[in-house]
């Protein structure tokens, strides 16, 4: 079994790895609104406008390579902990096959907890690097011809590394930890409307078959995942079951509440200057709503939703795919 979730970690690792490299401009930007200051506030079109100007096309991809490895090991391990945790509540069970929704969720807090802590640290440098060029327009005084002569050396992540030892030390790699743990929410939900979703898919056809005369369970196609996927994330949706409709109602409550998470645990990655005062997450969100506004807690949130939705379908389609290449390629070896 513990081979098994270790095929799932790698399958989930290369899977988001697929994800990430489709979807990097959104989340760049999302990440880069949600760093902005009030003054700096533009729209999508005139921030990628003014980064490619800056920057080069090639700038909408800044920090892309610790976000492979963040989403590699964010992944992974969020599928190792996840398989190792279902497995041993199946353990338990007799009969099933399927986790219930509470266990689906026991089973998705336990992962993204432990995802969470070991992964922040990955996320520190990518917010880091991914940010990294907006330091001139901090700089108050300046006129706009300066700012844009003005060229900051973009970090390695090495580099990037060094820094963030030298200004805060080893504890800086885990700025953001606490909203990070809140955000947990997400994934949980997510996971267990994706499962939910697609035990009850998989019931459905596997009746028909019968109903037809056939035997054998109902199989998913690659197009059913992407959907189940995108379906799962974006859960705005009504389901006819009463457990899936409270989950879907949950799911809208929790990303509009999780979302200003999302923008305090940027700016606390990032090290951006407002955020050093912040004496919580919660007070970060109090502090951003009072200088900028509600819509100060929700920058960015459109293209983050836009990501999120392909990432989440393209991830589930990865990881399935992986998963069945790489377990059919090892059998022979797992057998023996």
């Amino acid at each position: 079994m513990s081979s098994d979730s270790l095929i799932h970690a790698l399958a989930g690792a290369l899977g988001g790895i697929a994800a990430m490299s489709a979807t990097y401009p959104l989340i760049f930007l999302s990440t880069r609104a949600a760093v902005e200051t009030k003054k700096e506030n533009k729209t999508t079109y005139e921030a990628v406008h003014d980064i490619i100007t800056r920057e080069g096309l090639t700038g909408l991809y800044s920090g892309l390579g610790s976000s492979l490895i963040g989403i590699a090991v964010t992944q992974g391990a969020y599928y190792f902990f996840y398989e190792r945790t279902r497995a041993s509540i199946l353990d338990r069970k007799s009969g099933s096959k399927a986790l219930s929704t509470l266990e689906s969720m026991l089973a998705g807090l336990v992962a993204g907890s432990a995802t969470a802590v070991i992964s922040n640290p990955v996320w520190v440098i990518q917010t880091s690097q991914a940010v990294q060029t907006m330091e001139p327009s901090d700089s108050a005084g300046e006129s706009a011809s300066s700012k844009r002569a003005t060229v900051i050396k973009k970090l390695g992540i090495w580099e990037t590394i060094q820094h963030i030892l030298s200004k805060g030390g080893l504890p800086a790699f885990w700025r953001g930890i606490g909203p990070a743990l809140v955000l947990v929410t997400n994934p949980v939900l997510q996971y267990t409307v994706f499962e939910q979703l697609k035990n009850l898919l998989v019931l459905r056809r596997t009746a028909k078959l019968r109903a037809a005369g056939q035997r054998g369970p109902g199989t998913l196609t690659d197009i059913d995942f992407f959907f189940l996927g995108a379906i799962s994330k974006l859960g705005k949706l009504r389901w006819s079951v009463y457990s899936l409709q409270h989950i879907f109602t949950l799911d809208s409550v929790a990303t509009s509440i999780t979302y200003p998470y999302i923008v305090i645990k940027s700016r606390l990655q990032a090290g951006h200057s407002s955020a050093l005062r912040y004496k919580s997450a919660l007070d970060g969100i109090l502090t951003v709503i009072q200088e900028e506004g509600i819509s100060g807690v929700y920058k960015g949130v459109g293209n983050k939703l836009i990501q999120s939705v392909l990432t989440a379908a393209i991830l589930f389609v990865g990881q399935k795919r992986i998963y069945e290449m790489t377990k059919k390629a090892l059998a022979p070896v797992l057998i023996k």
